[in-house]
């Protein structure tokens, strides 16, 4: 008699499920990708219903632009919880908690009779949103490792894409039926799109723990600095850089209604911004494996500055379509540097914590620049100062960037020339 052979009887199967780098990540990249790009629309939403909200609440516009501020707040702080969420239990429960915060505060903000009530669905719209980026990232980077950077900045990429198709669909929804109940549609849409989504990707994922890199090799690049210092000049660096992202990103609508060009032009030019970011964002991975982080983060911020200053002296319609664009393009791969940056000049085993911190600190200064900049018109009448608040932020950014670049470059001497791959 043969002895009975068992089926599942195959532990070496299991382990051998998935590769790093192949057809499958690739899939789940995709999936992340989607995602990202439906539940992003809580960016760019209340950017284009900034100027119709404003007229029917009768409120100022740095009152009606506190609800991007708190959006973006809920953002920062819905990652932190929702890497911690991921960190233990997986990303398909962090994802399942965003959809049902994306239906239920959308609605709410449709419901909403007074400016209060927008501004604090637009907190909670924050929270379901922040799933879709930070924790997204973070499990990119455990499918690949040949491709790691790339696949990081290509989920990255999900928050532009929805900048780029939502607006324009935004705006034609408020033309048609009105801004409260486009916000309903919206909470429809995330929850029937993001649900399939994530069931898809659970079903791809299986089983698939989190990789830990507590044997990854040390940093690549030594700035003679302590974690803790180091992390508070990213996270300066970080807010500067971001207040002055803000006021293109957050108030071209509007700027383009008081230009008496109309909110959907200003709408059309935040998705040509976004398009174009997309396109820099993925560059940026490919441009610091080239070259490093730092030496990237600095051309992305001297780019933008440059970009901030044409918004000074051109208004015409064509000129705001080209510098939106070149905008878009330029300032597109900043964000992701700070985390590549954090992967190569401090331990692996602290990387998610700091990267948490870096973007978080990137949240805030997008809060700030968007509410200040709505402050600032509100005094003066006028975006002018508002963009020259930008530049002065900008160049704050670029000081701490040059320095760590120097340091970088002075111990590269003792390290070797290969700390930038």
């Amino acid at each position: 008699m043969f002895r009975a052979v068992h089926a599942p009887n195959h532990p070496e199967q299991k382990p051998a499920s998935f590769s790093p780098d192949s057809r499958q990540a690739w899939v789940r990249l995709l999936l992340a990708l989607l995602i990202g790009s439906i539940g992003g629309v809580g960016m760019w939403a209340v950017v284009v219903v900034i100027p119709v909200v404003q007229a029917e609440f009768s409120a100022t516009r740095g009152a009606v632009s506190l609800a991007f501020t708190l959006m973006m707040f809920g953002f920062g702080l819905g990652g932190v919880i929702a890497g911690k969420i991921t960190d233990k239990f997986g990303i398909v429960p962090a994802m399942a908690i965003s959809i049902a915060f994306l239906g239920v505060a959308n609605t709410l903000a449709g419901l909403s009779t007074q400016l209060w009530q927008f501004v604090a669905a637009y907190f909670l719209i924050g929270l379901g949103t922040s799933a879709t980026f930070a924790p997204l990232m973070a499990e990119a980077s455990h499918w690949f490792e040949r491709y790691r950077g790339l696949a990081v900045t290509i989920v990255a990429s999900g928050n532009y894409v929805a900048g780029t198709i939502w607006p324009p669909l935004i705006s034609s929804g408020i033309e048609r039926i009105g801004w409260r109940t486009t916000h309903v549609g919206i909470a429809l849409v995330c929850v029937s799109l993001m649900s399939i989504l994530v069931l898809v990707l659970r079903a791809q994922m299986g089983d698939d723990k989190v990789r830990n890199h507590a044997n990854a090799p040390p940093p690549r690049v030594d700035l003679r600095l302590s974690t803790n210092t180091l992390t508070v000049l990213l996270s300066i660096a970080s807010i500067s850089c971001c207040v002055a992202m803000a006021m293109p990103q957050v108030h071209i609508v509007a700027y383009c209604g008081d230009l008496g060009y109309g909110v959907a032009r200003g709408a059309e030019m935040l998705s040509l911004m976004m398009a174009c970011g997309i396109v820099s964002r993925i560059g940026s991975g490919y441009l610091a494996d080239k070259i490093g982080g730092i030496p990237t983060l600095l051309i992305g911020a001297l780019a933008q500055g440059f970009a901030l200053v044409f918004y000074l002296f051109f208004d015409s319609l064509a000129s705001l379509y080209l510098i939106s664009a070149m905008f878009g393009l330029f300032q597109g791969g900043i964000v992701p540097s700070y985390a590549i940056i954090v992967r190569e000049a401090m331990p692996a085993s602290e990387a998610a914590t700091r990267v948490g911190i870096v973007i978080f600190a990137s949240v805030f200064g997008m809060s700030f620049g968007g509410w200040v900049s709505g402050v600032i018109f509100d005094a003066t009448g006028s975006y002018a100062a508002a963009f020259a608040n930008g530049v002065a932020w900008n160049a704050l950014n670029v000081g701490i960037v040059l320095m760590l670049l120097i340091r970088s470059r002075m111990n590269s001497v003792k390290t070797g020339p290969g700390f930038a791959t």
